[in-house]
């Protein structure tokens, strides 16, 4: 064929049968389509290639050897692209061959760039899903974090918050800890007879030493309580935290 020796592949058929088989199989960039063909003409198989989505892009160019106009446009009505009438010449042929392989690289771009917008807008939409699930658990954890932190030492919170659901913290088990029962010497006869800010001043600076000790050692700190001797923090650290040269309270009532 004429195609063929100008470096086009063409594949061909005997029958509109055939013919849409092919077309089915081999997805053809290009479709040269004669009106009459026995089983099943051009028009009726033109329409079923257009009411195929996957063979709607591929442009038909119908020939028709009958001079009678009207089935060259219900051949165009029904999908097709161009139409050839019998006989053609060779230059005409490939110049409309030329324009439908140009009109269908087009659309294979423009359907390759939407294909891939459409593949990139959902990557996109999955990294925005897992951000703001990164961040509602972030925020989640610093929420709870400062929720611990308003009732128990800061220590306290962190080991809840790492453990996660806190199911292993309230299971039984042992360990070893130091309880460190800290008094101030003489504290009740000086805050009856003191005035009220020198009493607050003695205080903090009393919990500030010894706050210092105990965190220094990892340890954890009560809030402080109120008894008849006065003003009690209760202080806990690691067993091994405290060696015999470290001094976290002063014995006395």
């Amino acid at each position: 064929m004429r195609l063929e020796a100008n470096g086009y592949d063409v594949v061909t058929a005997a029958d509109g049968e055939e013919g849409l088989a092919k077309a089915r199989s081999l997805s053809p960039d290009l479709i040269l389509l004669d009106i009459m063909m026995p089983k099943l003409d051009g028009i009726s198989v033109v329409r079923m290639l257009k009411q195929d989505s996957s063979l709607q892009p591929i442009p038909v160019i119908l020939v028709t050897a009958k001079a009678d106009t009207r089935d060259v446009v219900e051949g165009l009505d029904a999908g097709g692209d161009d139409y050839l009438t019998k006989p053609f010449e060779h230059r005409a042929l490939l110049a409309r061959v030329r324009s439908m392989l140009r009109q269908k690289a087009l659309h294979d771009t423009v359907a390759s760039q939407s294909k891939r917008l459409e593949d990139q807008a959902a990557q996109l939409s999955d990294w925005n899903r897992s951000l703001e699930q990164t961040v509602a658990g972030q925020v989640t954890e610093l929420e709870r974090m400062a929720r611990l932190r308003r009732f128990l030492p800061e220590q306290v919170a962190d080991l809840i918050v790492a453990a996660g659901n806190g199911d292993a913290l309230l299971q039984s088990h042992r360990r070893e800890v130091t309880v460190v029962f800290c008094d101030l010497r003489g504290f009740t006869a000086f805050a009856e007879t003191a005035e009220p800010e020198e009493v607050m001043t003695v205080l903090a600076e009393y919990h500030s030493c010894l706050g210092e000790q105990i965190v220094r050692h990892e340890g954890t700190l009560e809030y402080p309580s109120w008894s008849r001797k006065g003003w009690r923090p209760f202080p806990v650290v690691p067993d091994e935290g405290v060696s015999e040269n470290d001094e976290l309270s002063h014995d006395g009532g």
